[in-house]
């Protein structure tokens, strides 16, 4: 039987057989895009973006939607990818979990320090945000799960990059795009957050905020997550929690966390 284009193809190259599957890589760079767009897109902005006609854009836009992972707004004909793809994403990685032993303990944090938290993790060079506790009061600030972060400016970053094994840290910065001597100052932050155990430093993003992180360890003794509390002082007298007290209150979370996942002292 004759293989088509869609079907996939299969060579040799060097003893080794490929194969392509067009339709599902036109997929794959499609919902590739749409992290990049929050707004959403049209299917002839999607075409443009990635050089491709609008007719076989089309195709993979309405399969994509049938099953649930596109959604299209009636009002401008923009599409948009539905929370299917992280229910599916958080259900086929350690994400979940990792979710699971956290969320008890960054409520009992949230609720005895006032303050909201989230949990980070990084692959493939990005950071993000994969779960997160709204603090109880009336005043608060968190970040919305889903939310990537800057591993190069953020606390979270420099404890996911300071804790990590020395061969991973530096793939994931030779692939960042900063100098030589942003590197080496990059390099020097991380060695002091790894020697004093976290990273404590005023928010990358808002002012007033204080960012505090611990790393989060599994039961391979390796990092897997950055448990952060973006500190906020408030003036109305709700203040539970002093900097100093909170940061100590974190650490024990995180401590209490990698116990659930298996980690020890000894390991």
């Amino acid at each position: 039987m004759a293989s088509t284009e869609e079907d996939g193809d299969e060579g040799t190259s060097g003893g080794k057989r490929s194969y392509s599957a067009p339709a599902l890589e036109k997929g794959i760079q499609i919902l590739e895009l749409f992290a990049a767009e929050p707004r959403g897109l049209t299917i002839s902005e999607i075409a443009q973006k990635l050089s491709r006609s609008i007719s076989e854009v089309f195709r993979i836009i309405i399969v994509m939607e049938r099953l649930g992972w596109l959604a299209k707004d009636p009002v401008n004909d923009r599409y948009s990818v539905t929370y299917r793809v992280l229910d599916v994403a958080f259900r086929a990685t350690p994400a979940q979990t990792l979710s699971n032993v956290a969320a008890p303990i960054m409520y009992e944090l949230s609720s005895a320090t006032n303050q909201s938290c989230h949990l980070v993790v990084e692959t493939g060079g990005r950071a993000t945000v994969i779960h997160r506790q709204e603090n109880m009061g009336a005043v608060g600030f968190s970040i919305r799960l889903g939310t990537v972060v800057d591993l190069v400016t953020s606390c979270s970053g420099h404890v996911l990059l300071a804790f990590a094994a020395d061969d991973r840290r530096a793939r994931v910065l030779s692939a960042l795009a900063v100098g030589d001597e942003a590197r080496a100052r990059l390099e020097r932050r991380l060695d002091a957050v790894r020697l004093q155990g976290y990273e404590m430093q005023p928010s990358a993003r808002t002012a007033g905020v204080t960012d505090i992180s611990f790393p989060v360890f599994g039961f391979d003794g390796h990092v897997c997550a950055a448990l952060t509390i973006p500190f906020l002082v408030t003036i109305d007298g709700s203040q539970r929690t002093s900097l100093e007290e909170t940061r100590e209150m974190l650490g024990r979370a995180a401590q209490d966390i990698s116990h659930g996942l298996g980690w020890s002292v000894a390991g």
